[in-house]
C-alpha cells in the first residue's frame, strides 16, 4: 500500500515540493476552507508550487457548526474544479462542532453539485457521532457514500461498521503513530497510506478529479 499522500495546511512550512516528490510523495490534500468564510492563506500558492513539481492535488474543508450548504459552496468556489474534495469532520477547538446532520447535508450538496461523493476525514469524532445517533448500517446515513479517510495513530485502523473498507489512513500527525513521520522538503507532517496499489491510487485520483 503506497505511503505517498500528505495532508497540509498553513501550519506547515514547505521548503520544496520538488524534494517531497523525490521522496516518494504522489499527492497532497490541502486545507482550502473552514466555515463559510475562511480561506487557508497558503492554499493557492501551495497548489501552484505542488502542481508545478508534478504532485497531484486535492482540497479539504474543515466543517464547523452552521449553514452546511453555505460551507459546501464556499469549498467549491475556493478549491477549484477537477480535484478530489474532502469534508474534515472533527472537533472544532475554536467553536462549536459540525453536527452529523450538517455533515450529511454538506456531502449531499457536494454530490448534487459535482456528481460525485467527496471523501470524509475523521477519527473518534465520527465514531462517537454515529454511536450517539445509533447508526450502524450504511443505509442509515448518506455519509456511507463517501470514501473514508480515517485518522488513527495505532498499529492498524479500526473503522465504523458503516464502511466495509477505508481508502486513506492518516497513520501519523508527524509526531504520534508509526514512522516515518517526516517528508523531505516538508518536514514532520500528516502522512497517509492508500488502501490499494500504486496503480489503483492513480486510478482513484483520476476518478475523483473528473
Amino acid at each position: 500500500m503506497p505511503n505517498s499522500i500528505i495532508d497540509l495546511s498553513h501550519h506547515n512550512k514547505i521548503s520544496s515540493f520538488d524534494e517531497a516528490r523525490a521522496d516518494g510523495i504522489f499527492g497532497v490534500l490541502h486545507k482550502a476552507t473552514q466555515g463559510a468564510t475562511f480561506v487557508d492563506p497558503t492554499y493557492t500558492s501551495h497548489r501552484t508550487d505542488a502542481v508545478k513539481a508534478g504532485l497531484k492535488w486535492g482540497a479539504y474543508h474543515f466543517g464547523v457548526a452552521g449553514d452546511a450548504i453555505a460551507q459546501a459552496d464556499h469549498l467549491l468556489q475556493t478549491a477549484g474544479p477537477g480535484i478530489p474534495l474532502v469534508l474534515d469532520f472533527e472537533g472544532n477547538p475554536q467553536g462549536q462542532d459540525m453536527t452529523l446532520p450538517e455533515a450529511e447535508h454538506f456531502v449531499h450538496h457536494l454530490h448534487e453539485k459535482t456528481g460525485r461523493w467527496p471523501g470524509l476525514y475523521s477519527g473518534h469524532t465520527l465514531k462517537e457521532a454515529l454511536a450517539k445517533a445509533s447508526i450502524t448500517a450504511p443505509e442509515q446515513t448518506v455519509l456511507s457514500n463517501c470514501w473514508l479517510w480515517i485518522a488513527q495513530y495505532s498499529a492498524a485502523p479500526l473503522i465504523p461498521k458503516v464502511w466495509k473498507m477505508w481508502t486513506l489512513w492518516q497513520y501519523t500527525d508527524g509526531a504520534h503513530g508509526n514512522a516515518p513521520h517526516e517528508v523531505q522538503g516538508v518536514g514532520r507532517c500528516d502522512r497517509d497510506i492508500f488502501n490499494g496499489t500504486a496503480a489503483e491510487l492513480k486510478a482513484f485520483w483520476k476518478a475523483q478529479s473528473t
